[in-house]
């Protein structure tokens, strides 16, 4: 027959399994790991690309390129530059310089002379090309002498002088009906002196508009 376990030393090894038991039953508390710091990255603004410029509007004076027409080239004898398809007109500079300035139309000669000297044909050339272009233009063509000589002789003279610019004209193909010489000799000096300076410029033949 089992003896019975004392109640003194019963209870205290009941109160430590007690211990054991809860000790077992409770949860432990493990410590989760810190969540790692989330790195952004750095976003750079990107500047906005400038709007491009508008296109400078056209002036005057590009558009207009020069003052001289077609026709007032086709009229003096200057044929306009041929031009690619798209391309503006450019009249030769020289065309262009040339009618800036109006027509010259004294013809000067030496002492004594009716000859046209070299120096003035391309003159006689271009009032030419005009009266040829326009048969129904007229020009008187006055011929004038220097003071030096009698008034017949010097009245000869320029008759002559006139009828040699006339000559040089119908021989580029100008209508002798266009034309008129006439003389004033020494009555009508551009210059006044009795020097070489003046005399000069008083031996001259002057194509006018009739």
């Amino acid at each position: 027959m089992n003896s019975p376990i004392p109640t003194s030393l019963a209870l205290p090894g009941l109160l430590v399994a007690l211990a054991v038991l809860a000790g077992c039953a409770a949860p432990s508390k493990v410590a989760a790991p810190a969540p790692a710091p989330v790195q952004t990255a750095a976003v750079t603004p990107v500047a906005a690309a400038p709007a491009p410029a508008p296109a400078p509007a056209a002036t005057p004076a590009a558009t207009a390129q020069s003052s001289v027409s077609t026709v007032d080239l086709a009229s003096r004898g200057v044929a306009p530059r041929a031009t690619t398809a798209g391309a503006p007109s450019a009249a030769p500079a020289a065309a262009v310089a040339a009618l800036a300035a109006p027509m010259q139309r004294i013809v000067y000669f030496d002492f004594d002379s009716f000859a046209i000297r070299d120096d003035f044909k391309e003159l006689i050339e271009g009032h030419a090309r005009v009266l040829a272009r326009d048969t129904g233009k007229r020009m008187v063509v006055e011929g004038h002498t220097d003071e030096r000589g009698g008034r017949e002789y010097n009245l000869a003279l320029g008759q002559k002088r006139a009828e040699a610019v006339v000559r040089s004209l119908v021989l580029l193909g100008v209508g002798e009906r266009q034309l008129e010489a006439v003389s004033f000799g020494e009555e009508r000096p551009a210059a006044q002196g009795n020097d070489e300076s003046a005399w000069s410029r008083n031996r001259r033949a002057e194509l006018k508009d009739r």
